[in-house]
Order: structure tokens, then C-alpha cells, then sequence
């Protein structure tokens, strides 16, 4: 018989009291985390440009989180949505750019939760892709998310709950013709957050790869090279943004593309 119970456990690794429900079976126990509660959080948004970005901003302003966004530039830092606590200027193809943001956070910021819905896309046979294109598309897409995330963990960790989310992408499961850089970019982002998952809940932070498949942002219209070809229609933003922030409150782990 199991029966369902509050407790507050103390996690000895770290020597923190925890709250988190837990099941009792016959006298043992089992430690469940507890859902997040957006309301009262604070969230790093990185893209919050973007079409996809824009959207989980102003659904975690919906439910009362604070957030600030990031953008790669000054213009397109204006497209980030009103509300937001603070608009920060991220480059990932320049680890200085990173490095300035990071510090900045780690000495100032009070953070619950970070969400990458930055990236980048590039079409065409694996042949062709210069070495200009596969570089822009590592560092944006797995080698800056790399740094800032790793650079701020520590951040995370002092919290007793917190959440990375990374839009990764159903390439990420399955490579794709003609999008091979771009497939292998996804795999080296995915397979760190796997590790890192790993790694960091024990301090308190879950780490979770979405995996949506097509999504309407427009992104595939602003390849850095080639051509899209015609997609079926997918998912819209909305769409994609309430299931990413639906898994934060239940405390998901992974959200492979079937969950979308």
C-alpha cells in the first residue's frame, strides 16, 4: 500500500533541506520532486527575439515569473515583448559576448530557471557547407549555450529547484539529408544536456532537451546558406511554448519529439 505524503528530506550531499512529496511503500521511501510554481520565478530567456522566444516570454509573464531576455543585437533587442525585467545583448559566436553576460549574472542575477531558444539553420548537401557555416552553426547552436549554461549552473544550483530548457530540436533523434551540419550541431548540444542532466540534479536542477519537430518561427526563411525546402505545416509557437512551460510545472525530464 503506498500512501502519499509532504515531507522535507535532507539531502546529504549538499547538506540542504529540500520540500518534495514522497511515496511510502511498507516503510521505505522514495523522493519525488515537487512541481514548480512559475509564479514568484525568474527565468533568462535567450532569444527572447525571436519568434519562439518571444512567446515563452509572454507565457511566463502570463503566470507571473519574472524574466529577462536576450538578444543578439540592438535592433532585434527591440522585438524582445514589453515586460520584460531586462533586455541583455548575447552574441554566441563570441565567447567575450557569453563571458560579460555570465558574469553579470552570477554576481547580480537570482535565477530559477534558463530557456535557449536561440539558433541558427543552414541547408545543404554536407559537401557543401563551408567550413564558415558549420563553425556559425556549432557555436550558436551547442558551443555558446555550452559556455553560458555551464558558466552559470553554479547560479542555479543555489537554488532548491531550478530548470534548464534547451529548444534542440527533433534532429537531434533523427539526422536529416541536406541538413547535416546542422543535425550534428543538435547532437552535440543533446548529448551534453544528457550528461549534464546527470550531473546537475543532484543540486537541485533539471535539465531538459525539447525536441519539437517543425515549428512555425520563420527561422528556416533566415538559413545563414542554402534553401528551405517546403515543409509541411508544423507546429505553431504558441503550441510549442504552453508544452515546454507545461513540462517545467510537472517537473519533466526530457520532452522527445513524440511529446509534442
Amino acid at each position: 500500500m503506498f500512501r502519499f505524503d509532504y515531507h522535507l528530506h535532507l539531502f546529504a550531499n549538499r547538506g540542504r533541506v529540500q520540500k518534495c512529496s514522497s511515496l511510502r511503500n511498507n516503510g521505505g521511501l522514495v523522493l519525488v520532486r515537487t512541481k514548480m510554481e512559475i509564479s514568484g520565478k525568474t527565468f533568462l530567456v535567450c532569444g527572447a527575439s525571436g519568434a519562439l522566444g518571444a512567446e515563452i516570454v509572454k507565457q511566463l509573464r502570463e503566470k507571473g515569473a519574472s524574466v529577462l531576455g536576450t538578444a543578439s543585437t540592438n535592433d532585434s533587442a527591440g522585438r524582445i515583448p514589453a515586460g520584460v525585467e531586462v533586455r541583455l545583448l548575447l552574441d554566441y559566436t563570441k565567447p567575450e559576448s557569453i563571458k560579460t553576460l555570465t558574469d553579470y549574472l552570477s554576481a547580480s542575477a537570482d535565477l530559477d530557471g534558463i530557456i535557449n531558444a536561440s539558433g541558427v539553420v543552414a541547408f545543404g548537401d554536407a559537401v557543401d557547407t563551408s567550413p564558415e557555416t558549420v563553425s556559425r552553426l556549432f557555436s550558436i547552436n551547442a558551443v555558446g549555450p555550452i559556455q553560458l549554461l555551464s558558466a552559470l549552473a553554479p547560479v542555479l544550483a543555489k537554488k532548491e529547484q531550478s530548470v534548464v530548457v534547451n529548444l534542440t530540436g527533433v534532429v537531434a533523434e533523427t539526422a536529416l539529408p541536406s541538413l547535416a551540419s546542422y543535425s550534428a550541431s543538435k547532437f552535440a548540444i543533446h548529448g551534453f544536456l544528457q550528461a549534464v542532466a546527470r550531473e546537475w540534479r543532484r543540486a537541485g536542477t533539471t535539465v531538459i532537451s525539447a525536441r519539437p519537430g517543425h515549428t512555425e518561427t520563420g527561422l528556416a526563411d533566415r538559413a545563414i546558406a542554402g534553401t528551405a525546402p517546403k515543409f509541411p505545416p508544423g507546429k505553431t509557437a504558441t503550441e510549442v511554448a504552453n508544452r515546454i512551460i507545461s513540462a517545467i510545472e510537472t517537473d519533466e525530464k526530457d520532452l522527445p519529439a513524440i511529446s509534442f
